[in-house]
């Protein structure tokens, strides 16, 4: 809900402490402030108790397409008053008890009969409503019917205002006047001039609109009024009801009888007179109009606008040509002054010395210096140690079969070569090779072939006698093997152990083995299957779905098993007996292929005694439990290219691939995309050793995934040094060499730097033959989405594009389509819509009390899903569609049991009307006798698209099937008590206690317990608040570690065995002790041989030591039973490894503890490293719980069987819902997956699952900053190739916008008017030559419009006079400079700036809140900057407008009516001219073609014109521009450092402080690098590259730090295929002035010894940097003196704010 909280801006520019005397003055305003406030927030306050969310309005915050806002999450928990009486203003409205009456009596004489409105609606005799006769007649004006509402409501509301108050007749006819005459006109053509002088001469005026608006409200209310105006078909016109200038300049000249333009008028004299009559026929009052003679005798006189208007009309532009520009530029005609020119005889033409982000820096020789051996020796170690992680997180990465993927060695060679068997077919086949040999030697042809045909013979006997060998072998281990299995007591587990077994078989060993270790495996599911039916209890619904769920996999592994060879008679008969004896489906008997004796025999009489059978048909079974067994080929085939049997939908995915084009797939998660890159990869790295593909992820933790398992899949040798097959290249972080790798994996920043980089036009840029965008629908996203558009369409080459959440994939493809064939590529959309696995939805009901005494030891075996589980209601996906007006989203799926259940409620259901198709019937012929998932889709598509139909008629059933499938959902409404136990046998107090059901805290843990029961761990809780996910796995640890103790307390067993630990540690100190004593000290030899201690002797002692169960116990360590780790997974001393670096890394001990018991914490907040480890271990299996936000839901592989939703969030959309609960039931992982919701309300839970995906909205590519990166990437290229094709693919897109078809005229306008911007700003030449500061704007191009705002100042020369005292007033100049800063970057409004905010909570704090204001200097030249851009695109919208758009703007743009008439009539006096560019609509106001500022000129604009605020370079100023004071925070946090207090008072979140602190140290970072690449400082020519955030520059520096003290053999990764490149290199920094410093000053640039310590005083800290030396060193002319103050000024204050940004690591 959206809502205002009541609180109104304070005036910041008063005191915050105003005297007595004007405290008095406010007392009335300040009770009706308090009045509305109490009112908004008790309203607001109801609407958080009904568990709605608020929206303020207050401060909203528009971010290009989207809307920011502050949240007050609703919660049926809000503490809520049982009254609350509210104070509310007298809004009472005129109202009459007869006004209905008259009404009707009114609407008889238009024409409206009687039974065509009000009472004619009555009941018949069988009760429904009788819809009335159309005897409709109206009225005739001109030969023509008035269709129009305007016009009866006029007529009405005078008649009614006459017959009360004849009086009125004076204005009524004045009113007339301004009906006809503002149907008549133009809307363009209507606006008034107001003049106060004039128009407040009556205020009877005023008070007559005021009366007929209240009227006109109060009969449109009527339900009556408006039944009446639908069913006549009278067009709703009301938006133009009353035109309030219009009317007021009318009257004034009626009733002076001096029109201006009497002729116009007379000409609308009939239609006013038919009016007049009709109006005295309803009222009978005659009006003062006939016989009134109009004259013109009023000279109109412009207004102000208009002239201003008129000054503006000349459009001149400065001159520019360019030769790659102009042939796209050629359309726009605009005249050209050559007589304006900018002075540019300071400017210099820019020169990238080094362009942001180039792999290498540019050094000169004197400037490298040679590693010593000990700094070779730390960079190889350093490298090692992080290959080492790179290997441990790649081997996390596993296929489906849990298996490490080996990395394959790819050769260029291998593209090329022929498959060695079809190369011998060939050759057997081919006989035109012998036939054209001479005769003579035929038979000397024919000895060799038979010698190479023998000697091919022996080969493949002897790999035959091999390979039986192999299985004679294999069917020995496997007798040994069934051994052990036999002797194992539970059967569960054995089931687990020989499925293991199978799985880790490959090869011939598979192949000999899976038919007897299959039917093994059917024999221990047969007899767990007779157990439970020994134990069956039809009452215990848990129990009965386990048995069908045995029953189910019992099926499965018998249709596995038919169709495999290799199976005796035995077998055979078995299967057969089992399907009989079970009633399962019959599947056709397999025939026996082999006579092979098994290693056992089975019992074929296990199930002879009991009833055994399912008791279901055959059609019920498989719908309802063996769903997610069923076969799913969906046309899958072999395929040469992959090593799987691919999909059809897959086959053309490799189709278009090999074919070099372009490819735009669209497949849920699970579908099977992963191998879609890979298989681009692979083909990429054969192709060549030059050729490139990047893949471009979202998030940096997608980035640092697809690189490890590109680690693990590919290796390849190449012949130079420096080539790599892979690479890492983020902001902040770099692995191998980025230009010189042939996978080079990123986030799209840096892609877009890359190829605008001019340094790469003719080599890397070139290189690209491939792209692969991941996650496509990032491009919706306000913060970089349109970077990714601007990447697609720069993109040179053939792209991927892959998504599984496009709300409007056509759409998207058209557009894609398009963009790629303007660069002559083709783009194809291949769309698949299942998921390969089921998800199945349920709602979580807490219980009332919860005890905790353990996790139980036993879990359900073969059961799929949380159905039957106490405490979990299923959802069945069609009771999601509540809202019918939303339809069915098209990925709304449904499992077999989703559509047994709905076919049932619909053939319950159905009428005569609405009938079920006899072929929907499962049960009859038209199904197969075994159903597969292809059958299920089809029988999915049918049900929904009849059931479509239902939804669309209110007459159908579908109200009645949506009751019953949603009476499932009404299960476990009321929680009951839940007790966890170790073991069902435990003993003890049950120690039960109240859950509150609204607290995740609290209901998290019985969640958890439940999943485990059921064996639906491993799971993700998702929850979008960082810190309520800390809070989350706070408290569950809590619970379990006093859980644990109490436990200890009471357990016996445990005191116990600490005694025994504690007697076996004194035993094995004795034992050593004697050891020692034997030792000789002077018999140490080489392997001590001959010594009591031998080599051996350690072994055996090694193995007797491991041998005890107290070897590895540790009393620390979580009890099982009070974890939820599966610490069989990893090795003990490799966890030990990872706890130890997180200890380095300052992680919170908490986090370590939590990692201990299986449950990690994953948030974007979190130690980077920590989040590594945690997704490590997630996939390795060893946590089994991890809270999330959602940056587990991008993308990243995080299987899991179960992710739950916990707890509700505005952020919880259904983009986001897709995403993450795609996580589970992945791919060749989980048959099924399980997704719960955990406090969420039932209506919210609906929209999720009902709602459709969001479409993808596009952005305005071409900002002001891309067109200077342009001109840059040309200038510096040397007009080369590359960067000419690719502006000219750029400009020749017919559709640069995504929404907006036919745009591209706008756009290039758009760049003509970019040009003249960058011109008049001195930052681009005539002929497109960058100029001055253009390389330190393009730079800051991710703070755009900032970073013109900062050109600005430092054009203005403001910098210059602010940093001249920077010597002498240091820490005065940084406070201003701070204030400045912090007014062009990082900027947040103030959401809440009332006086109540003011004094309960700035006041006391050390914050001020508020940003101070600019100082007045830098404000006049931002506001003159402001304004000259305010002129330059009006012009731009001028010009567009007068050469494309000839239609009149006069239709509204929602309902697309029509407004106002088609003649250019000009009316009474004071009519302004038409605007041009301003909208008609808001020119009706008054408002010309002059614009205050750029937010009216956007706001108002006319329709046809594409105008967004955020892509015009300008920066709003506080208080004239930008109404809503800004957010100090970055001024805050430099004055005093404390976290604390920018949460409290300046309201930023704890957990966002991080990101927004980096990024303003970002911004210093890259400013003073810029300027000292400008200045061509010593040691400035350094890679922009190197240039990052001081938090980002810290986590490398910990890195580094925790690889040198890493042993080395634990850095045991080899470095020769990666070279880590993290860090920066130091930037040379200018000290300040300190006159108890001691300095060194430098004879020349050159000096190499110029390192000094800078002393910051009082901020605290040290910086080592390089000294710029004495300014007079240089001359005037190489450097400006002014210059080196504005570069040591910044210097200072980025140091300054560094320490403190870094201080909050401590």
């Amino acid at each position: 809900m959206l809502c205002h909280d009541g609180a109104n801006p304070a005036d910041l520019g008063e005191e915050l402490s105003p005297r007595d005397d004007v405290k008095m003055g406010k007392l009335r305003v300040e009770a009706e402030e308090f009045v509305r406030k109490v009112m908004f927030r008790g309203m607001i306050l109801s609407l958080i108790k009904s568990g709605y969310n608020v929206a303020l309005i207050n401060g909203l915050e528009w971010m290009d397409t989207k809307v920011m806002s502050m949240v007050v999450e609703g919660s049926r928990r809000a503490p809520y008053p049982s009254t609350m009486e509210l104070a509310h203003p007298n809004t009472e409205r005129l109202q009459s008890s007869i006004l209905p009456t008259m009404v009707e009596s009114f609407l008889l004489k238009l024409g409206f009969n009687a039974r065509a409105q009000f009472s004619s609606y009555r009941k018949g005799s069988d009760g429904q409503t009788q819809e009335p006769e159309d005897t409709f007649s109206g009225m005739i004006i001109d030969d023509q019917p008035v269709v129009s509402e305007c016009v009866y409501l006029t007529l009405t509301v005078l008649a009614y205002m006459l017959q009360n108050d004849t009086s009125k007749g004076l204005l009524a006819p004045s009113f007339l006047i301004h009906t006809v005459l503002k149907g008549e006109t133009r809307i363009s053509d209507r606006p008034q001039l107001w003049d106060p002088e004039v128009h407040i001469k009556d205020i009877h005026t005023s008070s007559f609109l005021a009366e007929f608006s209240s009227l006109s409200r109060s009969i449109l209310d009527d339900k009556s009024w408006n039944r009446v105006m639908n069913n006549q078909s009278i067009q709703c016109d009301v938006a133009d009801l009353v035109d309030g200038r219009l009317f007021s300049s009318v009257a004034n000249e009626f009733m002076e009888n001096s029109f201006s333009n009497g002729q116009v008028l007379a000409s609308l004299k009939p239609k006013v007179e038919s009016l007049a009559r009709t109006l005295r026929s309803l009222c009978g009052i005659r009006l003062e109009y006939q016989d009134r003679e109009f004259s013109s005798n009023v000279t109109i006189k412009a207004s102000s606008r208009e002239e201003v208007s008129r000054k503006s009309n000349n459009i001149s532009i400065l001159p520019f040509a360019n030769s790659v520009f102009d042939k796209h530029l050629a359309s726009i005609k605009i005249s050209v002054d050559s007589s304006n020119f900018v002075n540019q005889q300071s400017a210099r033409i820019f020169q990238e010395i080094s362009h942001w982000h180039n792999a290498k820096r540019r050094m000169d020789a004197k400037t490298i210096h040679p590693l010593s051996e000990k700094d070779k020796g730390r960079v190889l170690k350093r490298n090692q140690f992080f290959m080492a992680e790179m290997q441990a997180y790649a081997a996390s990465l596993t296929n489906a079969a849990g298996k490490i993927l080996e990395p394959k060695t790819v050769t260029v060679s291998d593209g090329k070569k022929t498959n060695k068997s079809q190369i011998e077919n060939s050759k057997e086949s081919d006989d035109s090779g012998s036939s054209r040999k001479p005769h003579n030697s035929k038979s000397a042809s024919n000895r060799k072939g038979a010698g190479k045909k023998s000697m091919l013979e022996n080969l493949k006997a002897e790999q035959a006698t091999k390979a039986n060998a192999i299985v004679e072998k294999s069917f020995v281990a496997w007798q040994n093997v069934r051994k052990d299995l036999d002797s194992e007591p539970h059967l569960s587990s054995k089931y687990s152990k020989t499925k293991s077994y199978l799985g880790g078989l490959s090869g011939s060993k598979s192949t000999a083995l899976q038919a007897e270790v299959g039917f093994y495996i059917l024999t221990i599911l047969v007899d767990i299957y007779r157990n439970l039916c020994n134990e069956r209890d039809e009452k215990d619904i848990s129990r009965i779905s386990e048995l069908y769920g045995i029953a189910a996999l019992i099926w499965d592994s018998i249709r596995k098993l038919s169709v495999i060879d290799g199976l005796t008679k035995i077998i055979t008969d078995y299967i057969t007996q089992v399907s009989r004896l079970m009633g399962l489906p019959a599947i056709e008997p397999p025939k026996p292929t082999s006579d092979r004796n098994l290693a056992f025999t089975p019992d074929s009489t296990v199930l002879n005694s009991g009833d055994v059978s399912i008791s279901l048909k055959s059609i019920d079974f498989q719908c309802l439990h063996c769903g997610p067994y069923m076969d799913r080929n969906l046309d899958s085939a072999p395929d040469h290219r992959v090593p799987f049997r691919p999909d059809g939908w897959q086959r053309k995915v490799l189709d278009e691939l090999d074919a070099n084009r372009s490819v735009f797939v669209v497949a849920p998660t699970s579908a099977g995309k992963t191998f879609i890159s890979f298989y681009a990869m692979e083909r990429t790295l054969k192709a060549s050793d030059d050729s490139i593909l990047v893949y471009v992820a979202p998030t940096k933790a997608l980035v640092n995934q697809i690189a490890a398992e590109i680690q693990a899949r590919y290796k390849k040798t190449y012949k130079h040094a420096g080539n790599s097959v892979w690479a890492i290249h983020t902001r902040d972080y770099r692995i191998n060499n980025p230009s010189g790798c042939q996978i080079l994996v990123t986030v799209p920043h840096i892609l877009q730097i890359m190829l605008l980089s001019p340094t790469n036009a003719k080599s890397w840029s070139e290189k690209v033959k491939t792209i692969i965008f991941d996650e496509i629908h990032s491009i919706g996203n306000a913060e970089d989405g349109v970077v990714w558009e601007q990447l697609l369409l720069l993109a040179p080459c053939p792209i991927i594009a892959l998504s599984a959440t496009v709300g409007n994939p056509e759409k998207f493809s058209e557009w894609l389509a398009t963009t790629q064939k303007a660069s002559g590529i083709q783009l194809t959309m291949i769309k698949h819509k299942h998921r390969y696995s089921d998800l199945r939805k349920f709602t979580f009901v807490p219980p009332k009390r919860f005890a905790f005494q353990g996790l139980s030891a036993e879990t359900a075996f073969a059961t799929l899903g949380l159905d039957s589980v106490e405490g979990f209601s299923f959802i069945h996906p069609v009771a999601s569609l509540v809202n019918k007006s939303r339809g069915i989203p098209d990925d709304l799926s449904l499992e077999a049991r989703d559509c047994l259940s709905l076919w049932k409620s619909m053939f319950h259901h159905q009428t005569s009307q609405f009938p079920v198709d006899i072929s929907l019937d499962p049960r009859t012929s038209t199904f197969p006798r075994i159903l597969a998932k292809v059958d299920v889709i089809k029988w999915e598509e049918s049900l929904k698209q009849l059931l479509k139909t239902w939804m669309d008629d209110d007459e159908s059933p579908f109200d009645k099937v949506l009751e019953d499938l949603s009476k499932s959902m009404a299960e476990f409404r009321h929680g009951r008590d839940q007790i966890s136990r170790r073991h069902a046998d435990d003993t003890g107090t049950d120690d039960l206690k109240e859950i509150d059901k609204n607290d995740l805290k609290d209901t998290t843990l019985p969640l958890l317990c439940k999943l485990h029961e059921r064996d639906a761990l491993p799971a993700i809780l998702f929850n979008y608040d960082r810190s309520k996910c800390e809070e989350i796995c706070r408290s569950v640890i809590g619970q379990l570690t006093l859980a644990e103790q109490r436990w200890k307390e009471k357990s016996t067993f445990w005191k116990k065995q600490l005694r025994d630990w504690e007697q076996w540690k004194k035993e094995q100190t004795k034992i050593a002790g004697k050891k020692t004593a034997k030792i000789a000290p002077k018999r140490r030899g080489r392997d001590d041989e001959e010594g009591p201690s031998s080599k051996a002797d350690r072994v055996q002692d090694a193995a007797n030591s491991e041998a005890s169960p107290f070897a590895n116990f540790d009393p620390e360590d979580p009890i099982d039973g009070f974890h939820f780790a599966a610490k069989h997974k990893i090795d003990s001393a490799e966890l030990s490894r990872y706890f130890s670096q997180l200890k380095r890394r300052g992680v919170s001990p908490w986090l370590t503890e939590a990692l201990t018991r299986g449950i990690g914490v994953h948030h974007a907040g979190m130690n980077r490293k920590y989040r590594q480890f945690v997704e490590m271990l997630f996939r390795r299996g060893y946590l089994r719980v991890v809270i999330a936000t959602g940056t587990l839901a991008l993308g990243i592989n995080m299987p899991c069987a179960t992710v739950v939703f916990s707890g509700d969030s505005v952020f919880l959309t259904a983009l986001n819902f897709r995403q993450a609960a795609g996580r589970a039931g992945r791919r060749g992982f989980d048959l099924l997956g399980n997704v719960v919701f955990q406090n969420i309300s039932d209506s919210k839970v609906c929209r999720l699952i009902s709602s459709r995906l969001p479409d993808l909205n596009g952005h305005f590519p071409i900002t002001t900053t891309l067109v200077l990166r342009l001109f840059t990437l040309l200038h510096e290229s040397g007009n080369s190739p590359y960067a000419i094709r690719a502006i000219n693919s750029l400009l020749s897109q017919p559709r640069l916008y995504l929404d907006g078809s036919g745009f591209k005229d706008q756009v290039l306008h758009h760049l003509r008017f970019s040009i003249e911007y960058l011109r008049r700003q001195s930052l681009l030449s005539s002929h497109g030559v960058p100029l001055n500061f253009a390389g330190l704007t393009s730079h800051l191009y991710y703070t755009e419009n900032s970073c013109f705002a900062l050109n600005a100042l430092l054009k203005g020369g403001y910098f210059h006079e602010l940093c001249s005292g920077i010597r002498e007033k240091r820490s005065s100049v940084l406070r201003t400079l701070m204030v400045v800063m912090a007014h062009l970057f990082g900027r947040r409004p103030c959401r809440q700036v009332d006086q109540e905010y003011i004094d309960t909570i700035v006041k006391r704090s050390a914050s001020v809140v508020f940003l101070p204001p600019l100082p007045t200097r830098a404000a006049q030249i931002l506001r003159q900057h402001n304004q000259d851009t305010l002129h330059i695109f009006t012009n731009y919208v001028k010009t567009f407008v007068d050469q494309h758009i000839n239609s009149d703007d006069c239709s509204l743009p929602l309902t697309g009516v029509t407004v106002g008439g088609q003649n250019a009539i000009r009316g009474p006096a004071g009519m302004l001219p038409p605007a041009r560019v301003r909208s008609p609509f808001v020119a009706l106001s008054g408002h010309g073609d002059t614009f205050d500022d750029i937010s009216d000129l956007c706001r108002t604009t006319r329709a046809g014109v594409f105008l967004e605020k955020a892509v015009i370079p300008h920066l709003d100023v506080y208080p004239d521009e930008e109404k809503t004071p800004l957010n100090a925070y970055l001024y805050d946090f430099y004055m005093h450092g404390d976290l604390g207090s920018l949460e409290r008072a300046n309201g930023v979140r704890k957990s966002d402080v991080w990101f927004l602190l980096n990024d303003f140290s970002m911004v210093l970072a890259t400013i003073v690098t810029s300027l000292g690449n400008f200045l061509k400082l010593p040691d400035s020519d350094l890679s922009m590259l190197d240039v990052m955030g001081e938090g980002d520059e810290h986590n490398n520096l910990e890195d580094d730090k925790i690889a040198a003290e890493i042993p080395a053999e634990m850095a045991d990764g080899s470095s020769s295929n990666i070279a880590s490149d993290r860090g920066r290199v130091p930037l040379p920094t200018v000290p300040k002035s300190n006159p108890n410093s001691k300095k060194k000053i430098a004879k020349s640039w050159d000096d190499e010894d110029l390192d000094e310590v800078i002393d910051l005083g009082s901020a605290g800290g040290r910086i080592e940097g390089t000294i710029l030396g004495d300014a007079n060193s240089r001359s005037i002319d190489e450097i400006e003196e002014g210059f080196l103050n504005i570069y040591l000024a910044l210097s200072n204050l980025r140091a300054e704010f560094d320490i403190k940004f870094k201080a909050i690591f401590a």
